[in-house]
């Protein structure tokens, strides 16, 4: 009993770390309809952005707050320097994906050119080490943080996107770009906060998953911008909510299949049970979340 009690808190912490990413993807298609490919690529700088602030002395919620910015800000760059480009170009939206694309590889090597290839890790610290046993399940005072952190980031966007007039913007223009002007609502600023929202809950997303294991390299956005995407497919395309329980999902399923089958099979188990999910019902497993692209 203790091990299962041990795989939910394990997989629990790893969950709310997937949902934070995933909000961020399913944020970006849900107003624009498009697949960001360097979201992953924001989850790694956010993570080396966290690191270099912890290396600075600052403490945790602050070095937090620098990679949700720092992310935020690469979201920023990335739609003032691919996305608006495009679309005032005419381009089609598959063209911004591979642009973004081209942009994370470029972030992953300018990372390599900065920080090196090999893996580096959190400074020690209280936060770190500090953890309790009961029972026979080892409760990290770290895991306890990760997910009040990820509840929080949660409840902040669902706040923003229901009782703000940004996020009441935000929804207008998912609805459609063209009613947006038409009632008044600044598309290009509306797209820009977008942007800024979600890659600062990569960044976030990013140092919070880089804590959890202690491992910060170039390389960490590329497999989860895999998940993200996955999560996000499973919850329901543009589904928030949805993104938030398939974050959650995943998180469980990937470690079970660690603690009882084996960890060669982790994403061969968690992916082919989202596969499976899939066939079952296409539209997603949450989709009856899901309202009108608003």
């Amino acid at each position: 009993m203790s091990v299962f009690l041990q795989q939910v808190v394990n997989g629990i912490s790893l969950g709310s770390t997937y949902a934070v990413f995933a909000m961020g993807c399913t944020l970006i298609f849900g107003v624009l309809n498009i697949v960001n490919m360097a979201q992953g690529a924001f989850f790694m700088g956010g993570a080396y952005f966290g690191l270099e602030a912890a290396r600075l002395g600052l403490p945790a919620p602050l070095a937090l707050l620098v990679a949700l910015v720092g992310g935020g800000v690469l979201g920023v760059l990335a739609e003032l320097v691919i996305f608006r480009t495009l679309r005032v170009r005419g381009g089609h939206r598959w063209m911004g994906l591979v642009a973004s694309l081209a942009l994370a590889r470029m972030m992953v090597g300018i990372a390599q050119e900065i920080f090196g290839t090999q893996v580096q890790r959190y400074p020690a610290s209280t936060l770190l080490d500090t953890a309790w046993d009961i029972d026979g399940v080892r409760i990290q005072l770290l895991q306890i943080v990760i997910l009040v952190v990820s509840i929080v980031l949660m409840a902040l966007l669902a706040l923003t996107l229901q009782r703000s007039s940004t996020g009441r913007a935000i929804r207008t223009v998912a609805y459609s770009e063209d009613v947006a002007r038409i009632v008044g609502v600044p598309v290009g600023r509306t797209i820009l906060t977008t942007f800024f929202l979600a890659g600062g809950l990569a960044g976030a997303a990013g140092m919070l998953l880089g804590n959890l294991f202690n491992v910060v390299s170039p390389f960490m956005g590329e497999q989860m911008l895999v998940k993200g995407l996955t999560v996000i497919i499973l919850g329901g395309l543009g589904n928030v909510p949805g993104a938030v329980a398939g974050g959650f999902l995943l998180g469980l399923v990937e470690v079970f299949s660690v603690a009882y089958v084996s960890s060669s099979f982790r994403d061969a188990i968690g992916f082919g049970l989202i596969f499976l999910i899939l066939l079952v019902k296409p539209t997603g497993l949450f989709s009856r979340f899901e309202e009108r692209r608003a």
